[in-house]
């Protein structure tokens, strides 16, 4: 099991440098740190009293790997989730913030353990979770199925999405293929699947 900086090291890796699309909500992102983030934190890395694209670009890797630790993993209290559920949820809450635990809550609900869906770990997502665990030994992988089935829902409700979740040649894009990262291969949807999830899409 990899360590919590191995993992926020591998979200490092695995969102790549600089971009600034303006199909992406985020904005200017480095390392996966949007600039929303930094503004809230007052990452003015430049020193001329604003936080712009150019901080972003100024962002190292080793502070974006902190940023995630401190406010995407310890903040949130992601700890205190069982531990197979850890790197998922750590995962979700840096790409879409309180909607990681929302869509965690929503699933525990619909299995049995109702809960409000506010985006916040506290002590009765807390209980709920180590029960859930303990009686359905695939709650990641529902978790992480469930992940999926929230960024097709982006792409259905939100066309300048789509290309996240599908590629030109029709195959699976980044958002469906990092949430599957955390899924068994035996769960992940066949190509013909996801075609066919998509294909109203036009």
């Amino acid at each position: 099991m990899p360590t919590v900086r191995e993992i926020a090291e591998e979200i490092v890796a695995r969102e790549g440098g600089y971009v600034n699309d303006p199909d992406d909500p985020g904005g200017a992102t480095n390392h996966g740190v949007t600039i929303h983030t930094m503004r809230a934190l007052g990452l003015d890395l430049d020193g001329d009293g604003r936080v712009t694209p150019d901080d972003v670009r100024r962002l190292r890797r080793d502070q974006a790997v902190a940023i995630f630790l401190r406010h995407y993993y310890e903040k949130p209290g992601i700890a205190l989730l069982p531990e197979g559920l850890q790197a998922s949820v750590f995962d979700m809450q840096v790409n879409a913030g309180a909607n990681a635990v929302k869509i965690l809550q929503r699933l525990l609900t619909r299995l049995g353990w109702p809960l409000a869906a506010d985006g916040a770990i506290g002590p009765k997502t807390v209980r709920a979770c180590a029960e859930a665990a303990t009686r359905l030994p695939d709650l990641a992988d529902l978790y992480g199925m469930a992940r999926r089935d929230y960024y097709y829902a982006l792409g259905d409700a939100r066309p300048s999405s789509r290309k996240y979740c599908r590629r030109r040649d029709g195959g699976k894009g980044g958002w469906i293929t990092r949430a599957e990262a955390f899924i068994s291969p035996a769960k992940h949807l066949s190509l013909a699947a996801h075609r066919a999830r998509v294909a109203a899409w036009g």
